[in-house]
């Protein structure tokens, strides 16, 4: 590590982190008697390191660990203070914890294939395997032979205030010293860990097997609307579909009505449990009637399954509050420690946006583009695109004739790498790291966590060849997995690998999903591209800021309701949404008391990732304002391979500015000049 000991000496007086002392077996006279005698022993170029790390070591200290004596002699014995050493232990650190994570993390893909693949029909055992948690055991486990003490006596925990001060001026093997100070800050029971894998794989597994069955649906005129093979997992599936429509002129609006009636059954847990994941009988959402064989039979109300999940994963994460004195909540876990944007200025910065005199502006130009007025399922309103003048029909004949396979997707990536810039030694070294397979559920991107192993992307890929909805799935992963390649073999050092959030990597699925067509061999003959895909990011913003705010209320109420039940949840839930959408959607839509802010399956599944969403808009315009005129290629390969710095040293390092969403606001503004 080259120091640059002005700063570190600024970073080292900051008041140290909140690490509770009321576990700790280590007393503050020997906290301060230890800090003294190294110092003495090292010289006062280490003071303020010594005390930093002393105090840290001290706090996760317990007297399983040994006495106060014990405590002692090891930071006696294991504080290193010349900067070679200091080295030599990092490299050491690196090449372990690559192979720890990478076969860990080979390990949990493998358990849950069967859950994540369409592999036929999951048994019991599957899922207690896919909920198995290889990782589970790591914390304790180092924590009991001593190796993370090493780690939190010789590398100091930043907080973000310290790290948004300086970080600029850090190298990468600097911040690599920091992500390893990172790793050990809080001392979770390896049962809790297990605990929480078990609760979120089972609502994962819930929210894969949600299918709605849409050639069984049927209007109030007595219509089945959409093909009799058609299947459709919520909400991905639904939401998807219902863009579709945008191009179908004759039956369109009514198909999307109807997707919105089965949207708003699932968001109220009014949906028939018989209809859910089976094509055994036909449902009229309007009515909530179920038939078999044209005869009306008694159906019952799915329970408040969607919530319980919600619930158990709150219930999951609240007990490790306590062994997270640094990060005392889940919500400060996830946007102080993951994110490293505190929440409060996530929220304000979505709500300034979607309170923009803009948003009515442009919502305007849609009901006009559209020929009337503008309905709650028009947050999804997909005609800034140039696919949706394209019938659904063409795109899934195209897709199927190109891709009639699996393979034939994957054998394609380095041509789709070549075709947006990528070098081809680069491209194929990507391509080289990624493999496809075909997804239970809507798809996703798993990354490799050491460079002898591969990423996996997985969309859902039926018997006749994929369809364009799984091809644009597939090329948003691809994004994911292009950005995972990068950010682990060409950064310095493993522990910078990664971005800042995913956000980040949300960011480049964007980049790479938004040119699917281009990517077909379609031209677009539409002018004024540059203002579309602009509105287009800008109300797809809208849309996910409303549905990102629900999801952090609910998550406060939790905190503040925690002996809630799934039924009280549920209310809570529908009330939030329709709360939202009431103060900023009612007053462009001219529609009040909607609750389909609710509706995506994230909020079960994958607790409060959804802000990671319009975090990744913002970041994709600002990355694709800066890379206009510019090779692709060369840009996001110079970009990702920064690594995982802090939020807005990576934006600045990588387009010149902070993340913000004035950019967006102000491009719309002259974009609607425009489009008229």
């Amino acid at each position: 590590m080259k120091q640059k000991l002005g700063i570190m000496i600024m970073l080292m007086a900051f008041t140290f982190p909140a690490f509770s002392q009321t576990a700790s077996s280590v007393s503050q006279a020997t906290i301060d008697k230890v800090s003294k005698g190294l110092i003495a022993k090292n010289a006062s170029m280490h003071k303020l390191r010594i005390e930093k790390c002393v105090k840290q070591t001290a706090s996760l200290w317990r007297l399983t660990d040994g006495t106060e004596d014990d405590f002692s002699l090891f930071c006696e014995q294991n504080f290193i203070s010349d900067n070679a050493q200091l080295k030599q232990l990092f490299d050491k650190m690196q090449h372990n914890f690559e192979l720890i994570y990478g076969l860990y993390n080979q390990m949990s893909i493998e358990m849950k294939r069967p859950l994540h693949l369409d592999m036929g029909e999951v048994m019991a055992v599957d899922e207690i395997f896919g909920a198995w948690d290889p990782f589970s055991h790591v914390n304790d486990d180092f924590f009991d032979n001593k190796l993370a003490f090493i780690i939190t006596l010789n590398f100091p925990f930043y907080t973000l205030e310290e790290k948004q001060l300086v970080g600029e001026q850090w190298t990468a093997r600097d911040w690599g010293y920091v992500r390893l100070g990172d790793m050990f800050t809080s001392r979770v029971p390896a049962a809790l860990l297990q605990k929480y894998s078990e609760t979120t794989t089972a609502a994962d597994t819930y929210i894969s097997n949600y299918n709605i069955y849409m050639g069984k649906l049927f209007d109030n005129t007595g219509k089945s609307r959409f093909p009799a093979a058609m299947k459709l997992i919520t909400h991905w599936g639904l939401r998807d579909e219902l863009k579709s429509n945008y191009s179908n002129k004759k039956d369109g609006l009514e198909n999307q009505r109807l997707i919105y009636e089965v949207m708003k059954r699932i968001i109220t847990q009014t949906i028939p449990k018989e209809v859910i994941n089976s094509d055994k009988y036909t449902w009229n959402p309007y009515s909530n009637k179920v038939f078999d064989n044209s005869i009306e039979i008694k159906s019952t109300p799915e329970p408040s399954t969607r919530y319980s999940h919600l619930l158990q994963n709150f219930k999951s994460m609240q007990a490790i509050d306590q062994y997270s004195p640094a990060f005392p909540t889940y919500i400060s876990r996830k946007f102080d420690q993951e994110m490293e944007i505190p929440q409060i200025e996530i929220e304000k910065m979505f709500v300034d946006f979607i309170s923009s005199p803009t948003v009515k502006q442009v919502a305007k130009l849609i009901q006009k583009r559209l020929g009337r007025k503008i309905e709650p399922f028009d947050i999804w309103y997909d005609g800034f695109k140039s696919r949706s003048t394209i019938p659904a029909e063409t795109l899934d004949s195209k897709v199927r004739e190109k891709y009639p396979t699996k393979a034939a997707f994957e054998k394609d990536l380095p041509e789709i790498l070549a075709k947006l810039g990528f070098p081809k030694e680069k491209a194929q070294f990507i391509c080289s790291k990624v493999a496809v397979d075909a997804s239970r559920g809507a798809g996703h991107a798993w990354e490799s966590m050491m460079k002898s192993d591969v990423a996996h992307l997985r969309t859902r890929i039926g018997a006749n060849g994929m369809d364009y909805k799984g091809y644009n799935i597939a090329v948003h992963e691809f994004g994911h997995n292009v950005e995972q390649t990068i950010s682990l073999h060409d950064v310095d050092n493993y522990f910078v690998r990664g971005v800042p959030n995913t956000s980040f990597t949300e960011a480049l699925a964007f980049l790479f999903q938004k040119r699917d067509l281009s990517l077909l061999g379609m031209v677009d003959p539409t002018p004024n591209q540059r203002e579309l895909v602009t509105l287009d990011i800008f109300w797809g913003s809208y849309e996910i800021m409303g549905v990102s705010l629900v999801d952090m209320y609910v998550w406060k109420w939790l905190y503040a309701n925690p002996n809630a039940t799934p039924e009280q949840l549920k209310e809570t839930v529908n009330r939030i949404a329709i709360e939202v959408w009431n103060k900023y959607y009612a007053p462009v839509f001219g529609i009040s008391n909607q609750p389909i802010l609710g509706i995506y399956s994230h909020m079960i599944d994958a607790p409060l990732y959804l802000s990671a969403y319009p975090i990744g808009q913002l970041i994709e315009y600002q990355l694709e304002t800066y890379i206009e005129g510019k090779n692709i290629g060369t840009e996001v390969t110079r970009i990702y391979a920064q690594g995982r710095l802090a939020p807005q040293v990576w934006m600045k390092k990588a387009v010149g500015e902070p993340l913000s969403i004035t950019p967006l606001i102000n491009a719309t503004n002259n974009a609607l000049k425009v489009i008229k």
